[in-house]
């Protein structure tokens, strides 16, 4: 059953920041083991949170590297054990996972890419799912399987956890500067209101005053015969 992306991150943001790390490496190792989570979503949420310093980037990289490389592994004994008739199994109770078009898909890009379809897999959610129980399945060495699969789980989770930090921070900066531009232009702007007001009823005042005086000329001037 899959786990809607918003309830995922709404359950990440709810939780004391010391778990957050082992929430997301959770997650990202089920999601490698075959189950559909939304492993990214939570990498992403929790890469935020890092940005705003309610957690460190850095303890949120290695979880989820550690929970790409673990998930994928056991994932990889899963399918080397039950072989393709474990995915027909799947796809009869799964059929929007794991139907028999998402593994034809996921064969083909293993036929092609061979253990890099396992490096590649991080990267795309559908082989991400299937990339581990599918090279033990297909019996994809060990070794082979395990040197894509380390550098996979790293470059996908220490790269996205460090862009997403360091965009958020860019965001941060910007948000933070825009808030103090935003500030002087509304005192200015204030200001200047305050002038042009002050000098229309300055104009106002002396019209006024002008007029009034024309006023008492007219009445005190004698009339002539």
């Amino acid at each position: 059953m899959e786990v809607p992306a918003l309830h995922i991150a709404q359950w990440i943001e709810s939780v004391p920041p010391t778990a957050v790390y082992g929430l997301v490496g959770l997650i990202i190792l089920v999601e490698s083991l075959g189950i559909p989570l939304p492993g990214e979503i939570a990498l992403v949420t929790a890469s935020v949170l890092a940005a705003s310093g309610v957690v460190n980037p850095w303890g949120v990289a290695l979880c989820a590297i550690a929970g790409a490389i673990i998930g994928d592994s056991i994932g990889y004994s899963i399918g080397r054990k039950g072989g393709k008739p474990l995915f027909e199994k799947l796809g009869r109770k799964f059929p929007k996972h794991f139907g028999p078009d998402h593994l034809a898909t996921a064969e083909k890009a293993f036929q092609k890419w061979g253990m890099w379809a396992v490096f590649f897999g991080r990267f795309i959610a559908l082989l991400r799912i299937f990339a581990g129980p599918l090279a033990g399945a297909l019996r994809m060495p060990y070794w082979k399987f395990l040197i894509a699969n380390v550098l996979g789980g790293i470059c996908w989770a220490g790269g996205t956890t460090l862009l997403v930090y360091q965009v958020g921070k860019v965001a941060e900066h910007w948000l933070k500067s825009f808030s103090w531009i935003g500030l002087i232009a509304a005192v200015l702007g204030g200001a200047l209101s305050a002038w042009i007001l002050k000098r229309r009823a300055a104009k106002a005042g002396a019209a006024h005053a002008e007029a009034a005086v024309a006023t008492s000329d007219t009445v005190a001037a004698p009339v002539a015969d």
